[in-house]
């Protein structure tokens, strides 16, 4: 298969603070890859070394087959890019708002609104092109930046988690675009998500990176399997004085109830091969050191599992949502910028 995207020991360090450590992936043409992670893990670091809006601190890294480093221009005409901040202006339309864009980019002036009529039509936005933004709903409004990244006819997109702080109809309805657009125009897709269940239902493989470094890669399908076990999930029952979290995973190790064992106020999670046939004497050794057990349950694994499992932690879809004041103040300018010139 023809690599698209490939980084060999990739490094970003900010002040000798280490971002990204060493990344070594590849994602092949057509290819819908996924960078898995909390926030801060590095994603979108790794992103944007590779559109060249960072510098590597060290390694190497190819997109479209030119280096990003020696042939960032060439990187630049190949690619789109859609951040995770919104670059809308809300008090125009959608229409004016890829006109300001595609001006950016460098569009022949003739191209332009045959080339916005064409993006908005493969993202379903055609018949809305001269209502405001400010009346999009979120899922709509997202889809609009995707067609802004698709302006230049990029034969690689980058999305850097696309479906945040989306409801989760709109989340379904944006890869449903996502995935028109990878087929439709044998388009290489990397995108980052911290959203597991849109990682193991949607990508064609996926890199689990922790603290900048690639803790696993492959398809989703497969890094479960490789997990190897049932899922045992169970609550411990409260009691007067009990057991602080430390001093009940250490009780619960002694056990030896099973593999990657990890406690959570008072719920557990282990793996356990064959684990109806197991729960009997999970139970038996809980119970005669004098724990007791609310609930019990039994699962196949899944992709949240296997993160667990290489980082010892699982992903609060919750944390780092709100944008920076950098980050606010940067946008601020950039719609400043873009009003001027209408």
């Amino acid at each position: 298969m023809v690599k698209t995207v490939e980084a060999i020991d990739l490094v970003k360090q900010f002040d000798g603070l280490t971002a990204v450590d060493k990344v070594n992936m590849s994602v092949e043409k057509g290819e819908l890859f996924g960078l898995l992670g909390p926030n801060g893990a590095g994603k979108t670091t790794t992103i944007k070394m590779l559109i060249t809006l960072l510098k590597p601190t060290s390694g190497k890294a190819l997109v479209a087959g030119f280096d990003v480093l020696t042939e960032a221009d060439e990187v630049r005409r190949r690619i789109g890019y859609v951040p995770q901040e919104s670059a809308l202006d809300v008090r125009l339309t959608a229409a004016e708002n890829l006109e300001l864009f595609a001006e950016l980019y460098g569009l022949p002036k003739s191209e332009i609104k045959p080339r916005i009529n064409e993006v908005l039509e493969l993202v379903d936005l055609d018949k809305r092109k001269n209502d405001l933004v400010a009346h999009y709903s979120g899922g709509m409004k997202r889809r609009l930046e995707i067609s802004r990244g698709l302006l230049p006819t990029p034969q690689v997109l980058f999305l850097d988690e696309p479906t945040l702080g989306l409801d989760p109809q709109s989340r379904r309805v944006v890869w449903e675009f996502i995935h028109k657009l990878q087929k439709d125009w044998d388009l290489t897709i990397l995108t980052t998500t911290h959203y597991l269940d849109e990682a193991e239902r949607e990508m064609d493989r996926v890199a689990i990176i922790d603290k900048g470094t690639i803790m696993a890669m492959g398809r989703p399908e497969d890094l479960k399997t490789e997990f190897g076990k049932d899922v045992v999930e169970l609550v411990i029952k409260s009691t007067d004085g009990g057991d602080s979290g430390e001093q009940l995973k250490s009780k619960l190790l002694s056990l030896e109830l099973g593999t990657d064992l990890s406690v959570s106020d008072r719920k557990v999670r282990l793996g356990v091969p064959n684990g109806k046939t197991a729960l009997p004497l999970i139970m038996h050794k809980i119970e005669s050191v004098g724990l007791g057990v609310e609930s019990i349950s039994v699962r196949s694994p899944s992709l949240d599992d296997v993160f667990i499992k290489y980082t010892g932690r699982g992903i609060r879809e919750d944390e780092g949502a709100q944008d920076s004041e950098d980050t606010k103040k940067q946008r601020a300018m950039m719609m400043a910028r873009m009003r001027r010139r209408v």
